[in-house]
């Protein structure tokens, strides 16, 4: 089943939402969708290279969160430190 782009907004949205809660970032509404969508994309990518494959709305929602935390995660550590 894939996602149609309006329901790829909204599940984007609020599984980037998500995930900026659980790693406690600050980002808006538009980088929240943003992060959800490719994130959504970036972990089905690394679950098919394991064998592994979430479907659906639901499968699409914890695929966002999990790949839009893992991108917070990689970008906090390519950035540089703050002096």
């Amino acid at each position: 089943m894939e996602v149609g782009i309006i329901t790829a907004i909204i599940v984007g949205g609020l599984a980037g939402w998500i995930a900026e809660k659980l790693m406690k970032s600050d980002m808006g509404l538009l980088a929240n969708i943003g992060l959800g969508i490719v994130g959504a994309l970036f972990a089905n990518i690394l679950l098919g290279l394991i064998g592994f494959s979430l479907g659906g709305v639901l499968g699409y929602l914890i695929a966002g969160i999990l790949g839009a935390c893992l991108i917070i995660f990689i970008a906090r550590k390519v950035r540089k430190p703050s002096a």
